[in-house]
């Protein structure tokens, strides 16, 4: 048997009914005539098959049909308002689920900063986090399957996505703490000239790789990558055990190793690029609200460690 539809104007006037128990105070409270009251009621008993109130001089009651309607009619109402109420917050960019690619490396600069202050602006969006480096983020954004991009040197170019940039930093030099140029408080670059390197492989960041063997390339010489590792940490650590040295951004000065040293590259290096990146045919209000955010993150909650 179908089950017939109760349209949500005839249960409002069925629970203000309920509530006053008299239709010249549920009309009034309705702002409507009584007739019109009466119309609605009989036409919600109507479907439901039998009465709902018992109508006696100067007295109106709920019949056990109308008893029994009442918490389910009361319950439907409550979650009309609160769907809603959801919906005005996802519409006005307050509610919702973000999804967030980030570059490892950010999680020691940006990142920390930027979740911080978005979940004390906007509590009730959910933040769907995604480690991952700049080469799939740029399809994942494409894909659809992240919403925002937090990532290193973005193309120069691209008709499909906005970019914005969050920050620069230097370049310094990675080298494991028994290296000779350890000692000192910086090294140039062509002084790294007969050491081995161990680098992100350019597939994950070929801008970032060719930032890096390009200030070798200007400094004289092609770098001897002996490893190849994915995740800044890894490079670290093994630059820590004295396969080869590396050039990094400035932030990665953060992982503490005890056997690696970081040394500021002289004279001044070129700056890497950190950007946010969305779709530019995404109407994702969630979107706008964070990059607002980023705008309120204090710059020094952007930058890397100090020297």
């Amino acid at each position: 048997m179908e089950r017939p539809e109760l349209p949500l104007a005839q249960l409002h006037a069925f629970v203000v009914l309920a509530d006053e128990l008299h239709f010249g105070h549920a009309a009034a409270r309705l702002g409507i005539a009584q007739p019109p009251l009466s119309q609605q009621i009989r036409r919600l008993e109507d479907k439901v098959g039998h009465p709902l109130f018992r109508r006696e001089p100067g007295r109106v009651t709920l019949t056990p049909a109308g008893r029994e309607l009442l918490p389910a009619a009361r319950g439907a109402l409550a979650g009309l308002a609160d769907g809603l109420a959801a919906a005005r917050e996802a519409g006005d960019g307050r509610a919702g689920r973000l999804r967030i690619g980030f570059a490892a490396s950010l999680a020691l600069t940006v990142l920390p900063g930027l979740l911080r202050t978005h979940r004390e602006r906007f509590p009730a969006v959910r933040l769907d986090i995604h480690e991952m480096t700049t080469t799939p983020q740029l399809a994942a954004l494409r894909e659809g399957t992240i919403d925002i991009g937090l990532l290193r040197e973005p193309p120069a170019d691209d008709p499909d996505l906005g970019f914005e940039t969050v920050l620069t930093e230097p370049f310094v030099a990675v080298l494991p703490s028994a290296h000779p140029l350890a000692a000192r408080r910086s090294v140039r670059v062509e002084e790294l000239a007969d050491s081995p390197f161990v680098l992100l492989p350019r597939a994950v960041g070929p801008r970032l790789y060719d930032r890096i063997t390009g200030l070798c390339t200007a400094a004289g010489f092609s770098p001897e990558v002996v490893q190849h590792a994915v995740e800044w940490q890894t490079v670290c650590a093994l630059v820590e055990t004295g396969l080869g040295v590396s050039l990094a951004p400035e932030s990665i000065r953060r992982i503490r190793l005890k056997g690696v040293a970081f040394r500021r590259i002289e004279p001044g290096t070129p700056r890497t690029r950190v950007a946010v990146a969305w779709r530019l045919d995404d109407g994702n209000p969630l979107i706008a609200g964070l990059l607002t955010t980023l705008g309120e993150v204090p710059p020094r909650a952007r930058q890397s460690a100090p020297r």
